[in-house]
């Protein structure tokens, strides 16, 4: 394997890891801190007005303890190590932005419900196990394509996510305020802490999947074909059990895992630990967080925290990016080809896949690098109707995901995992789908304040093609 020299020489220690029961170098940095962003150029981060109660916020975030633990980190990377191999596949979904107004069991235990049946659907159609990531517990900051707002004679700082500013327009709450990092740690612990105690519960036994229905999808065209399943799962089920006299282990719980774009590098930096009998540093925020496409500069800030962090770490990467930044990319962030390490996440376009995506595979694949490849259908699918509204039309949600199993395949790669921006709520945010929702529907039920997500039935109705196509492409050439 050629390696290139990289961006970031280091003295570097070597410590010996096992990841896939394969013992590792990985080498740590010994040149990085969890400070050492502060010396490159950081992007999308908010400026605040007072330096003084910036500090004071971070110190006592700093003492407030850890949202996840350093074995449900290591645990989910030698799941991600399995589904670069193709044994596992992830589903990671959730809400394109947090609010914190939105931190109720009835939205958090709906929004578990969508994920549960959707990977349900994935299990019984792709007959893999499936790694269950959700985009929540500290989604409360989001990039922005300009600094500011202007609405009439009035120009504001843009709403940068509840982590930062609050969305009104008004001189007020568009100042970004250190203080809602607390809240947002907060409200983060609430929510993992009901997930947790929900499928500790039983939430997720696979005995009671009618605990997952959601009231308002009873005649959604889909119920039919989803309760079908359910039932044949249920019957195979208590078949097994009938034979061996008793339950079969590991059908009432799930392992789920949470995610989020690491943007507010102070927050970040604030919640990395180094923790007990584990060497290196971890960022207890969260289990797998990923760099978004504005902030994945080589020489960026962004880049520089990920490449210490421990965590299995993943990047979006858009039509821009070129074999070659690519490639830089692996070299700095996962430089032994640690398994589970790095994931790229891509997302073209409909329009633009079939060009820009198979340059990307080639080049990795010929360069023999692990990584995991997942496909975000939405964020380069986003556009605006001519009555105001920012949407996306499921048929190109559904076109970007069938052309990417294609060209996965046709590359000799393999197409890993998904990662959606749903809701378990009756929104109308995104047209198309299983009841056909048209522009004039986007007024009716539009309630998220950065960007479109799938409803209820459109997510079910994803997680069903999914399993349509790779059956299709897993299926022997006729004769």
């Amino acid at each position: 394997m050629m390696h290139r020299s990289i961006a970031f020489p280091s003295d570097l220690t070597p410590i010996m890891l096992s990841s896939d029961r394969n013992l590792r170098a990985v080498k740590v940095p010994t040149d990085w801190t969890p400070a050492s962003w502060q010396t490159r150029p950081a992007l999308q981060l908010p400026t605040y007005p007072d330096a003084q109660v910036l500090a004071s916020v971070l110190e006592e975030l700093h003492a407030l303890p850890p949202l996840v633990t350093s074995w449900e980190i290591t645990a989910l990377k030698q799941q991600l190590a399995e589904a670069q191999e193709g044994k596992r596949f992830l589903l990671q979904g959730g809400d394109c932005a947090e609010s914190f107004s939105d931190c109720s069991s009835e939205i958090i235990s709906n929004r578990l419900k969508v994920l549960l049946q959707m990977s349900l659907v994935l299990v019984h159609g792709l007959r893999l196990p499936v790694i269950r990531v959700g985009r929540f517990a500290g989604q409360y900051a989001k990039p922005r394509s300009t600094d500011s707002e202007t609405r009439g004679d009035i120009t504001l700082p843009s709403y940068r996510g509840d982590m930062v500013n609050a969305p009104e327009f008004t001189t007020e709450a568009r100042v970004p305020d250190p203080r809602r990092m607390i809240k947002a740690h907060a409200r983060s612990a609430m929510t993992m802490n009901f997930v947790r105690s929900l499928i500790d519960g039983g939430f997720a036994d696979l005995h009671h999947p009618e605990y997952w229905d959601l009231g308002w999808v009873g005649h959604s065209p889909l119920a039919d074909e989803y309760h079908h399943m359910v039932g044949a799962i249920g019957d195979a089920v208590r078949f097994m059990e009938t034979l061996s006299g008793a339950q079969v282990h590991n059908l009432n719980r799930v392992d789920f895992y949470t995610s989020h774009e690491a943007l507010l590098l102070p927050y970040e930096e604030a919640q990395t630990r180094q923790v007990p009998r584990q060497w290196g540093w971890f960022n207890l925020s969260t289990h797998f967080p990923w760099i978004g496409m504005r902030t994945a500069e080589l020489d960026g800030a962004h880049t520089e925290y990920f490449r210490g962090i421990r965590n299995p770490v993943a990047i979006k990467i858009g039509p821009s990016v070129t074999p070659e930044q690519l490639l830089k990319l692996i070299d700095v962030l996962n430089p032994d080809d640690e398994p589970g390490r790095l994931s790229f996440i891509h997302r073209m376009g409909a329009a633009h896949v079939a060009e820009k995506l198979p340059p990307l595979l080639d080049a990795v694949r010929r360069d023999g690098r692990r990584v995991l490849w997942i496909c975000d259908p939405m964020h380069g699918n986003t556009e605006s109707t001519s009555n105001g509204y920012k949407t996306r039309r499921f048929a190109n949600i559904r076109s970007e995901i069938e052309q990417s199993f294609e060209l996965h395949a046709a590359a000799g790669t393999r197409l890993g995992g998904v990662h959606l921006e749903l809701t378990g709520e009756d929104v109308t945010e995104c047209t198309g789908g299983a009841r056909d929702l048209t522009d004039t529907d986007l007024e009716r039920a539009y309630r998220s304040t950065v960007d479109p997500r799938l409803n209820y039935e459109q997510a079910l109705e994803t997680a069903m093609l999914i399993v349509r196509k790779h059956a299709q492409l897993a299926a022997p050439a006729p004769a």
